[in-house]
């Protein structure tokens, strides 16, 4: 194999790789601008369906 080859293709594969995190971080960015803003009494989406208490057990 040709070392040359093989280097620019991973040089390659890389600047895809990049272009597709900044193209993620773009979209992430515009869905975070849609998001509604949340009000100060509403729950944390993020831990509302939790249920304080004791923990099942394993097994």
């Amino acid at each position: 194999m040709i070392p040359g080859k093989t280097k620019r293709q991973k040089e390659l594969e890389r600047a895809q790789h990049q272009r597709e995190k900044k193209e993620q971080k773009e979209r992430q960015k515009q869905e975070k601008a849609n998001r509604p803003a949340r009000q100060p009494g509403d729950p944390d989406p993020d831990i509302a369906d939790i249920v304080p208490g004791p923990q099942a057990p394993l097994f």
